[in-house]
């Protein structure tokens, strides 16, 4: 059975905002539930990071409306349809930041980074 560390999310408001955590923090937390196994779903430590995640991605699509009204440019432009991330994928952005930067990048930075390179703005 497979384990869903994280719900696949839509990149939309989200009312909750978390604090800031680093990379290291989720990928310790997220090595510790995938050891778990099946009986991760019970874990606390699944609901804060649905929730880091959810609140971070909440707060980059607020940063990029917010340049877009401001006519700066934007951090990343999705498709009209949104976007739409699975545990694999917001785990292979963490994994990205280089292990010596992990302690200092806060989780929504490297989903801006990869959400950058997943959806880069045309150039005008």
């Amino acid at each position: 059975m497979k384990l869903h560390l994280l719900a696949a999310l839509a990149i939309v408001a989200v009312p909750a905002a978390a604090a800031a955590m680093p990379v290291s923090t989720f990928l310790a937390k997220a090595d510790a539930l995938r050891a778990k196994g099946p009986l991760a779903i019970f874990s606390g430590d699944l609901k804060l990071l649905m929730r880091q995640v959810k609140a971070d991605a909440a707060a980059l699509a607020a940063e990029n409306k917010a340049a877009q009204a401001a006519r700066r440019p934007k951090s990343y432009c999705t498709p009209a349809a949104g976007a739409k991330m699975d545990e694999k994928e917001v785990l292979a952005a963490m994994q990205a930041v280089p292990a010596a930067e992990r302690s200092a990048t806060e989780t929504r930075s490297a989903l801006r980074a990869h959400l950058a390179r997943r959806y880069p703005c045309p150039k005008s």
